[in-house]
Formats: C-alpha cells, sequence, structure tokens
C-alpha cells in the first residue's frame, strides 16, 4: 500500500469542454476499475488517518480504499454505506479539497489519494453487479416523520429505516431531493441518482409524501399526534439579499429561483417558468459553489456573456477550487475585489452594476483577511441579467411556532447535544439549525439525530 512513489494521483476524466457544454449530463467520468484500484493503492493506510478525521461523517476511507486495492468490492461496498447513507451522491458533489482529500497526509507532497473518485467507483460498480442498500425487513412498532427530503432528510430516514423504524416523508415540492434535486445542477449531479436512492428507501418501507406543505396540506398537530417522533430537515432556503438601489428590478433574480426553474423544465416540467438568459449579458455576484453553479448553468443556457463578481480575491473564494477550475474552462469571466455598490436602471430594468474596486488587508491573527473598499473606484459593469448567489438563512415556518420549537435570533432551530428542540419530541438536523453549509453536514446530523432517536425512542 505504498505505491504512491509509483502512481501520481489522477483526477477523473473529464468530458471535453466544447460537449459538455451542450447539455446538463455530468462533466467527470466514473473510474475505471484498474483506475480506481490503482489509485486506492496509492494510501498509505496511516495509522491516524487524517482523512478519516476530516470527513463530517467520519467514514472509514482507509478501510474501503484497502478492500478496494485488493479487489474485494462487496465489503469495500459495505463498508463505504455503513457510515453514509449515499456515498455515490457525496462522492460526486463534496468538496474533497478541503475535506478529506485536503487532510491526506500525502496531499503536501505525492498528491492527495482521489477519495472522491474512488468513493463514487465503489458505489456504481456495486451496483452494476446488482448490490444496493440493505434493510431489515422486520418493522418495530415506532413511527417518525421526516419533514424535509434533503440531504439531512434522506440521511435520518436511511438510517432510522436500518433499524426498522416506519418512517414517512414529507416534502413541499413535487420531488424528492431538497437542493439535491433542484439545487444543484445536473452536470454536478444526475438526478436518476438522487431517484435511485429514494427509490431503495421506497422498497424499505417509508413513504413518501409530495406536494404536502406542513401547516397548509397536512397539519403539524396531526403529525405531533400520530408520530413518535419528528426530525426536521428543512433546509436553508430562504435566499440573502443585497441592500443597493436597483436590486429590486425584475430582471435581478435570486440563485435558486435561477437554478430550481432550469432544473424542473430539464426534468420535464412543461409548466414551469424559468429564468432566459440566452444572448444576455449575465452578471453572478458572489463568490460560493451556488454562484458556480450558476455561471455554468448560464454558459450552458447560451448566454452572450457570464461574469462572476466576488468581493475578494480568488485565493479567497469559499466554494470547491475545482468548480472554478470548470467555469474558467467553460468560458467563464472572472472579476475579483469588486463589491456591488448599486445597479443601474433603464426603464426599471438592470442595465449594468455599479462596482467598487476592494483590497484585501493584513490578515488577522484567525489569518483572516478583512474586504477593504478603494473609495472612488466606482466604475459600471453592463448586464441584462443579474444574479445574486449570496447564501441562504433558514425559513421560519409557522408550524415551528405551534410546535413550541425555538429559533434563535437568525432563524435557526435551537438544538441541544442530541439533536432535540424546545419540543423533547422533535429533533432537527443540517443547515436548518446549522445554517446554510454542506450537504456533508447535514447528512451527518441527519444520520447522528436518527441514531440518537433509535436510542431514545425504542
Amino acid at each position: 500500500m505504498l505505491n504512491f512513489t509509483k502512481f501520481e494521483r489522477i483526477n477523473p476524466e473529464k468530458r471535453d469542454v466544447l460537449q459538455r457544454l451542450k447539455d446538463f449530463n455530468e462533466v467527470y467520468q466514473v473510474f475505471s476499475k484498474s483506475r480506481a484500484t490503482e489509485q486506492a493503492d496509492r494510501c498509505m493506510q496511516c495509522g491516524d488517518p487524517y482523512c478519516h478525521t476530516g470527513c463530517p461523517l467520519g467514514n472509514f476511507i482507509p478501510a474501503w480504499l484497502k478492500q478496494t486495492a485488493t479487489k474485494n468490492p462487496e465489503l469495500a461496498f459495505a463498508l463505504s454505506n455503513e457510515t453514509s447513507p449515499f456515498p455515490e451522491i457525496l462522492g460526486r458533489i463534496c468538496p474533497q479539497d478541503v475535506l478529506c482529500e485536503g487532510a491526506c497526509s500525502l496531499n503536501t507532497g505525492h498528491g492527495a489519494i482521489s477519495i472522491g473518485a474512488i468513493e463514487t467507483y465503489i458505489s456504481e460498480d456495486a451496483f452494476e453487479k446488482g448490490m444496493k442498500p440493505k434493510f431489515p425487513t422486520h418493522k418495530n412498532d415506532k413511527r417518525v416523520a421526516v419533514i424535509g427530503s434533503g440531504p439531512a432528510g434522506i440521511s435520518a430516514a436511511t438510517f432510522l429505516l436500518r433499524k426498522g423504524f416506519n418512517v414517512e416523508m414529507f416534502e413541499r415540492e413535487d420531488r424528492a431531493g431538497g437542493l439535491l434535486m433542484y439545487g444543484i445542477p445536473g452536470f454536478k449531479l444526475d438526478k436518476t441518482t438522487v431517484d435511485r436512492r429514494i427509490n431503495w428507501l421506497l422498497e424499505a418501507g417509508m413513504k413518501l409524501h409530495t406536494k404536502c406543505e406542513i401547516g397548509k396540506d397536512k397539519a403539524i398537530s396531526e403529525l405531533e399526534e400520530e408520530f413518535d417522533g419528528i426530525f426536521l430537515g428543512i433546509g436553508s432556503t430562504k435566499s440573502n439579499s443585497i441592500k443597493i438601489d436597483g436590486s429590486n428590478a425584475s430582471n435581478v433574480h435570486f440563485a435558486i429561483d435561477f437554478l430550481t426553474g432550469l432544473q424542473k423544465r430539464n426534468l420535464g416540467n412543461k409548466n414551469v417558468s424559468y429564468i432566459d438568459v440566452a444572448d444576455k449579458k449575465v452578471v453572478v455576484i458572489g463568490g460560493g459553489d451556488t454562484a458556480m453553479d450558476c455561471v455554468r448553468t448560464s454558459v450552458r443556457e447560451g448566454a452572450a456573456s457570464v461574469k462572476c463578481l466576488y468581493r475578494r480575491d480568488e485565493a479567497n473564494m469559499p466554494g470547491s477550487k475545482k468548480e472554478v477550475v470548470n467555469a474558467k474552462e467553460e468560458g467563464v469571466e472572472f472579476v475579483f475585489n469588486v463589491s456591488p455598490k448599486s445597479i443601474k436602471l433603464e426603464n426599471d430594468l438592470a442595465v449594468a452594476v455599479e462596482l467598487l474596486e476592494t483590497s484585501m488587508s493584513e490578515a488577522d491573527s484567525s489569518g483572516r483577511q478583512k474586504v477593504v473598499i478603494n473609495e472612488g473606484s466606482e466604475y459600471l459593469e453592463d448586464a441584462d441579467i443579474v444574479i445574486l448567489a449570496l447564501g441562504f438563512s433558514p425559513e421560519v415556518p409557522a408550524f415551528l411556532k405551534e410546535l413550541n420549537v425555538e429559533t434563535n435570533s437568525w432563524g435557526g432551530i435551537v438544538i441541544d447535544s442530541t439533536f432535540k428542540t424546545s419540543n423533547k419530541k422533535v429533533y432537527a438536523g443540517g443547515d436548518c439549525q446549522r445554517g446554510a453549509h454542506l450537504a456533508v453536514t447535514a447528512a451527518a446530523d441527519g444520520r447522528d439525530a436518527a441514531r440518537i432517536m433509535v436510542k431514545e425512542l425504542l
């Protein structure tokens, strides 16, 4: 297991740029068996594996790398699924460069193990061989309602079903998956991959209620009366706005509205309205992964030009570095160190973003640099469409008050160390209690909350 001296790190192959810009199919190709075996065999099998501790799920990464390298796919698949509710999804969308791969002991020298690509291969190879997640056929008499079908909700349902619980999931959208379905474009995550996991939960006995908004289509009092426990995985879906002149123009849009409309159209919904950016000058404000999703979607939609405006420099961008690389390859122009001052309107429509140039301060004791506005540096960036990708905050649905569930100053659900809310029958996890974060941290919350529910409800 010391073949990092023989083989260099290899990333999964990407589809040709000119080809991938024609559709929303996944950009990265799954490793071949020989490539996965070779790359897994680079692992040093550290006694204290930083990749394991760098993973929010605490995945048994060295263990399933070893089984892949020694060609034991059944055990690799079992180990991969033991701690994760959907490894083939997280292998595709996790920012491994700042998590497991970023923590890999080889990262600073020979190149980190291609953990994400191998994780995806293990599951896809197993699925081709007819393997799938295992669930018990025997059910206990405990019932849990899961509100929200995103990463936290799917994870909680998975680990509850594994222990024989009767689970019912409630989703206000027309399809399950939450941000996995509508917030992440298909070129990063094919939606059949999400559907496949949902279908396995249904096979395991889960009941799914779509187009069912709690408090509107079903009273929360009914759930509280009918179920032994309730898990809230309602995410963080309220778009953060910007308080500048012109931001309310009809051609200034939130990222989630842009992405959701197009994803619904791509899934065959002929009645959905979506934001058409074809032949338009698109400006996206923001520097995270959602901003990258927006700019990369825009080029596929035939925008005349696509620019990403970010107030810090490239080194301080919060998103995954590979997403920035992919965006640049696909023709996106980045404008760093600029901060929006206003949006210029003509006939009530945005025609340009007024920007101020910025600089980065000296790093403070934590290593963080502050943004400094360069006064008098205003200039205009022309735009036909402006998309705001400034992050998300939790919604505070009315049913939380009815449940007597406490929220904090920014709308997050307050929980204790056991994921319990102020209502001892109600648990919560994911973005609705921690704020907008990663799919993998939401998955970890859902799993850990489910494990506690199992102990306390049985």
